[in-house]
């Protein structure tokens, strides 16, 4: 009896070694995770330009905020 309650838990164990097994190779075999990674690369390109024009973009913007707070008395 004995016997066959170790067969039963060693093929639980098999089974169960050959789902977890089917999860990791659909897991890493999966592309959808492409998505995330495009994403984070084109966002640290973005930080890295404002970075590099960074008085550039600040001295644009500064004139912007003139230009609107100078004319917005003539509406």
């Amino acid at each position: 009896m004995r016997k066959n309650t170790f067969r039963r838990i060693y093929w639980k164990m098999m089974d169960l070694k050959e789902q977890t097994a089917g999860r990791v190779r659909e897991i890493l075999c999966d592309t959808e995770g492409m998505g995330t990674v495009e994403v984070i690369l084109i966002i640290l390109v973005l930080i890295g330009l404002v970075i590099i024009f960074k008085s550039q973009l600040t001295s644009l913007v500064n004139s912007i905020f003139a230009r609107i707070t100078s004319q917005a008395g003539t509406i």
